[in-house]
């Protein structure tokens, strides 16, 4: 059995020392994880990788019922999970009312021509994700794994129990339904 495995299944049966067993196991793939979906993120946000690798393990762990996984994908797929969660309570935070709004933060240092174009907004993201879930569920969970997650197809398709070929073509459906949806919330909001 891995060090991962016997970890895991000490934190589930409630050892107060197997999450610090766990953590240097998984840390550095958090890491580059969190990396990812920052680098994704507008200029200037405020969240900083280790930052977002711990909360994210704390949330992990911090559940009400005790945390089970059965491979280091199921664990990264529900890391993806609580990093998507985190990123997107992050930046509902940052538009509400209450904390400025539409304000924009804005470093005097930084000539704003030089900083490239937003790829995406994360929030728009989450909402047609959210209604993709409605529609399938199974393209939605292949969103996660792969986009979030950082899974590569065959990872997904084994935490999902389903051939790479099906993993695939949901993606393939995903990717375009999502592109539809976000290009027609552009348009929406333009006009």
């Amino acid at each position: 059995m891995s060090k991962f495995l016997e970890a895991a299944q000490a934190v589930h049966s409630g050892d107060p020392n197997a999450a610090d067993r766990l953590f240097p196991l998984v840390y550095d793939e958090l890491r580059a994880l969190a990396s990812t979906h920052l680098a994704r993120e507008k200029p200037g946000h405020t969240l900083q990788p280790t930052a977002l690798v711990h909360e994210a393990y704390l949330r992990l762990l911090g559940d009400d019922e005790s945390p089970t996984w059965n491979s280091r994908g199921h664990f990264f797929s529900a890391a993806a999970i609580a990093i998507r969660r985190i990123l997107i309570d992050h930046a509902r935070r940052k538009q509400s009312q209450k904390r400025g709004g539409d304000l924009a933060r804005h470093d005097l240092d930084v000539v704003a021509a030089a900083l490239p174009e937003p790829r995406e907004d994360l929030l728009a993201l989450d909402e047609a994700l959210d209604r993709l879930k409605q529609i399938d569920s199974l393209a939605a969970d292949v969103v996660q794994l792969l986009y979030f997650g950082g899974l590569t197809i065959s990872e997904a398709a084994k935490v999902l129990e389903i051939s790479p070929r099906t993993t695939r073509r949901r993606w393939a459906y995903a990717r375009a339904w999502l592109r539809r949806e976000l290009e027609q919330g552009e348009a929406n909001s333009d006009a």
